[in-house]
C-alpha cells in the first residue's frame, strides 16, 4: 500500500501526500480495500488552515514509527471538512457520543464499513501531561481490541449509527404548533447569556457571533420589542456590546482587516489565527446592519477593511473567493500577525501612539515580546486618530511572509459573500460592492448551474451539499432585493433562478416522510455511512435555518401558495428545538422573526428606485424588495402581501414603514 493523496483537488489532502501514512481519498474502493484487508479504518478529518491539524500532522503522521503502526494496524482515510461537510457532521456527532471533545483534527475509528465506533480530536505523539494520550498507545489499544473484542466495537458502531439516524428528527415537531411568543422567550434566554462586560454569548472559547446578533437585530423591530423599553435597550447593549468588544479586540486584524476564527478567552484577546471566508462574510452582514441601527463609525471601518482584505488576499468576484488563509507560517502559529514592542515603537513614534501601546498586552501563551495591535478605550485618543495610526503598520506588514491560503472555491461561501457585498453595498450607499456582489454571483453560476442541476456531480467535481444551494438561493434573493437600482429588470431574472435552485434542492434533500432536508443529496459517488440532517448553526448556518427565509420570500415575491404551504411545514418543526437549545437555531429564529414582523414590498417608479434606497438605508435593516416600474408615477408598500394605499413620494413611503 502507498499514499493516494497527489492526484486530489483539495489543499489539504495534497499536503499529506508526501507522507509514509498509506492515505487513502474517502471513496468506495477505500472501504473495499479496508473490508479486504479486514481491519479498522482510522478517518480522519481536518482543514488546511487549522493550527492542530498541522501540528497533529507534523508529530505523529510524518513520524516513520507512527506512520508504520497506522499502516500495518489500519487503513487510513484522510478527509478535507471543507469538501465533505457531511461527513464531518457525522464523524462529529458520534465524537461527542463517546463524551469526547470535539473540534479538529478529528479521528474516528471505524469498522472497514465506515461506521464509528470510537475517536477523539488531537492526540500528541508523546505523553505531554495534558490527559491526552499518545497516539501510539492509541492505536496499539484499538488494534489490539479490534483483534481480540471486534464484536463489542460493532456493537457501538451499530449504536451509534441508530442514534445518528434517530437523532435527525428526535428533537423536532411534527405538529404546526409555532406559536409567535416562542421568539420573544428565544432572544429572552439570549440576552441572559450575553456576556455584559465583554460581549457573546458563550463562556471562552468565544467564537463570533453572527446569526445570533441577526436574530437579535430583527426581533428588535418587532411590535413586541418596541413596546417594551427596557428589554429593547437589553438586546442593543447585547448587540452593540459584542459588535464593538469583537471589533475593537484582537479577533480583528487592525492591520490588514479580517476576523480570525475564534478567541480562547473572554475578552477577546487570544485569537487563533486562521481567517475564513465563510467567518469573514457573515460578519460583514451583521456589521453592515449593525450600522445601520446605530451608525457606529467603528463598525464602517470594520466592514471596509473586512472587505478590501478578503479582495485582496483571496480572490475576487470575477474568479471566486478561496476558503481560507492559514494560522501558520514557517510551522508558528500567528506569525504573520505578531510585532515586537521595539518593532511598534520604531513605526508607531508619536506621542499618543506610544501611549496606545503602552496600553497592549503580550499575547498569553505567547513570546513575551509578541503584541496584536488593537484599539483600545480611551478618552483622549480617538477612535480616527488610532484606526490612523494602525494605517502605518500596514506597509510593514507586507514584508511579512503570509500564511497559505486555501485556493479552494466553495459554492456556499462564495454565496455567503454575496449576501456580505449586498447588506454592505445598501448599508453604506457603495454602488461599487453591489456591482462586485452581481459580478460573483454570475461566476457562481457559470461555474456551478450545471452542476446544480445535474442529476448528481461528476467524478471530478466534489458534491454540493444543502447548504451550497440554500446559501445560493438566499444570495439571489438578497440580491434581488435592491438589484433593480443598477440593472432595470434584474430582479425577475433573480428571483427565477432562485425559484429554480429550491426547486432542485427539495427534489435532491428532501426526506419525504418527516419534515427537514438532509445535508447529503439523495444521489452521490461516495456516500456518508447515514444521511444527516442539520438543524443546528455552526460556523455557518444551517441549510435547514436558510429554506425557512427562502420559502417565506419565495411566498412573498411570487404570490404562490406552494412557498406558503413549504414555510409553514418547516416551522412547524422547530418548537421543541427552541425550547431545548434556542441559541443553537439563531438563524432560523431569525428568519421567522423576519415573515413575522413583515417581509416588504415596494413598488415604485423607476426613476425613484436608487433615492429610495439611500433613504431606507438610512433606517434599521428590514428585508425589504425593491421593484421598479416604468408604467407607475406613485409608490405601493405591500408587507407580506398586504398592501398600503399608494404613497407619493419616498417620505411618505418612510412614514408607512417606520412612521
Amino acid at each position: 500500500m502507498h499514499n493516494q493523496l497527489s492526484g486530489e483537488k483539495s489543499l489539504y489532502l495534497r499536503q499529506r501526500a508526501h507522507q509514509k501514512v498509506a492515505w487513502l481519498p474517502y471513496a468506495e474502493n477505500s472501504f473495499d480495500l479496508a473490508k479486504k484487508r479486514d481491519l479498522p479504518v482510522l478517518v480522519s478529518i481536518g482543514y488546511s488552515s487549522c493550527h492542530w491539524c498541522q501540528v497533529m500532522s507534523r508529530e505523529c503522521f510524518e513520524d516513520e514509527y507512527v506512520s508504520s503502526i497506522m499502516n500495518r494496524h489500519f487503513t487510513c482515510v484522510l478527509v478535507d471538512r471543507e469538501e465533505r461537510p457531511d461527513l464531518d457532521l457525522i464523524y462529529m456527532e458520534a465524537i461527542r457520543m463517546f463524551n469526547q471533545s470535539a473540534g479538529w483534527p478529528l479521528n474516528a475509528f471505524c469498522l472497514p464499513n465506515g461506521h464509528p465506533f470510537w475517536g477523539g480530536t488531537y492526540f500528541p505523539k508523546e505523553d505531554v501531561g495534558r490527559g491526552l494520550a499518545p497516539w501510539p498507545q492509541v492505536l496499539m489499544r484499538i488494534a489490539t481490541h479490534f483483534k481480540k473484542s471486534r464484536m463489542e466495537f460493532t456493537e457501538n458502531a451499530d449504536h451509534v449509527i441508530r442514534n445518528l439516524r434517530h437523532a435527525n428528527d428526535a428533537e423536532i415537531s411534527n405538529t404546526d404548533s409555532w406559536k409567535s411568543n416562542l421568539l420573544l422567550k428565544a432572544s429572552q434566554v439570549l440576552c441572559s447569556k450575553h456576556d455584559d462586560k465583554n460581549g457573546g454569548f458563550t463562556p471562552a472559547p468565544k467564537f463570533p457571533s453572527s446569526t445570533k446578533i441577526d436574530f437579535l437585530l430583527a426581533i428588535q423591530e418587532s411590535q413586541s420589542v418596541r413596546k417594551n423599553p427596557t428589554f429593547e435597550k437589553t438586546i442593543d447593549r447585547s448587540v452593540q456590546t459584542t459588535l464593538e468588544k469583537m471589533a475593537s479586540g484582537t479577533l480583528f486584524d487592525h492591520v490588514n482587516g479580517g476576523f480570525f476564527r475564534y478567541c480562547v478567552d473572554d475578552a477577546w484577546q487570544s485569537p487563533h489565527f486562521e481567517k475564513m471566508l465563510a467567518d469573514n462574510a457573515l460578519l460583514i452582514s451583521s456589521y453592515s446592519k449593525g450600522y445601520r441601527k446605530r451608525r457606529n463609525p467603528l463598525f464602517k471601518y470594520t466592514v471596509e477593511k473586512t472587505i478590501r482584505w478578503a479582495f485582496t488576499n483571496l480572490g475576487s468576484p470575477e474568479q471566486g473567493f478561496g476558503s481560507s488563509i492559514s494560522s501558520e507560517v514557517n510551522q508558528f502559529e500567528g506569525a504573520q500577525y505578531l510585532w515586537s514592542k521595539e518593532e511598534l515603537l520604531r513605526i508607531l513614534d508619536e506621542g499618543d501612539e506610544k501611549d496606545m501601546i503602552s496600553q497592549w498586552k503580550p499575547l498569553e501563551g505567547a513570546d513575551q515580546n509578541a503584541y496584536l495591535p488593537h484599539l483600545i478605550a480611551s478618552e483622549s485618543l480617538p477612535l480616527s486618530r488610532q484606526m490612523e495610526a494602525l494605517s502605518k503598520l500596514i506597509p510593514f506588514s507586507e514584508a511579512y511572509s503570509k500564511g497559505a491560503t486555501d485556493p479552494k472555491r466553495i459554492l456556499g461561501w462564495n454565496a455567503l459573500m454575496v449576501r456580505a457585498l449586498v447588506d454592505a453595498s445598501i448599508a453604506f450607499d457603495n454602488r461599487d460592492w453591489l456591482k462586485h456582489a452581481v459580478a460573483l454571483e454570475g461566476w457562481i453560476a457559470s461555474t456551478f448551474m450545471e452542476q446544480a442541476f445535474a442529476e448528481q456531480s461528476g467524478e471530478d467535481e466534489p458534491p454540493l451539499f444543502l447548504d451550497d444551494y440554500a446559501f445560493w438561493a438566499e444570495a439571489l434573493l438578497q440580491l434581488c432585493s435592491v438589484s433593480e437600482s443598477i440593472d432595470h429588470g434584474s430582479a425577475t431574472v433573480y428571483l427565477e433562478r432562485a425559484e429554480r435552485l429550491v426547486e432542485s434542492l427539495t427534489m435532491k434533500f428532501r426526506d419525504e416522510g418527516i419534515p427537514g432536508f438532509f445535508l447529503s443529496p439523495k444521489k452521490m459517488k461516495s456516500p456518508p455511512p447515514c444521511r444527516k440532517k442539520h438543524w443546528f448553526d455552526n460556523a455557518t448556518p444551517s441549510g435547514n435555518s436558510s429554506l425557512l427565509r427562502i420559502f417565506s420570500t419565495l411566498h412573498v415575491l411570487t404570490g404562490k401558495q406552494k412557498w406558503e404551504k413549504e414555510f409553514t411545514e418547516a416551522k412547524a418543526a422547530y418548537p421543541k428545538l427552541v425550547m431545548k437549545a434556542s441559541d443553537g437555531i439563531s438563524h432560523a429564529l431569525c428568519c421567522i422573526t423576519e415573515a413575522t414582523v413583515g417581509l416588504i414590498r415596494i413598488q415604485c417608479p423607476a426613476s425613484e428606485i436608487s433615492g429610495l434606497s439611500q433613504i431606507l438605508a438610512e433606517f434599521p435593516y428590514r428585508p425589504i424588495f425593491l421593484e421598479a416600474k416604468n408604467e407607475v408615477d406613485q409608490f405601493t408598500v405591500c408587507v407580506n402581501n398586504v398592501c398600503m394605499k399608494s404613497a407619493a413620494s419616498p417620505e411618505e413611503v418612510i412614514r408607512q414603514l417606520f412612521g
